[in-house]
């Protein structure tokens, strides 16, 4: 099992940026990938970002050129730099982590965190 805690969610104003961690730990061989999702209200959680082997990374349109997701192998850590955030950015943010067995593009999570809100006010 591997358990993921995120922190730095939070309250920003349209333009502004935030970073989102996630420590995960228990069996890291279960995971060769780990990503975000995000839930909007009674909606279904959609990957967003996701960073695999050789630090390939894969992003959702709606944030491409927006997010950044990096990770820090020592730490067991990944991060999501957020920047020029909008009021459609608010949502539950997801740390998630998966064994990829294919390219970045179809990374799927098998392991959740529990989210952190993330809320923008125009």
């Amino acid at each position: 099992q591997v358990q993921l805690v995120e922190s730095g969610g939070g309250s920003v104003q349209a333009g502004g940026s935030l970073k989102l961690s996630c420590l995960a730990s228990g069996n890291m061989f279960a995971i060769n990938a780990m990503g975000w999702s995000r839930q909007y209200a009674g909606q279904r959680r959609e990957v967003i970002a996701a960073i695999g082997d050789g630090e390939r990374t894969d992003y959702a349109n709606s944030v491409n050129g927006r997010f950044t997701v990096t990770r820090n192998r020592a730490k067991n850590t990944v991060y999501l730099q957020m920047n020029d955030l909008r009021s459609e950015d608010t949502a539950v943010y997801y740390c998630t982590a998966a064994f990829l067995r294919d390219e970045i593009e179809y990374y799927s999570p098998d392991y959740w965190g529990r989210g952190t809100q993330v809320t923008v006010s125009s």
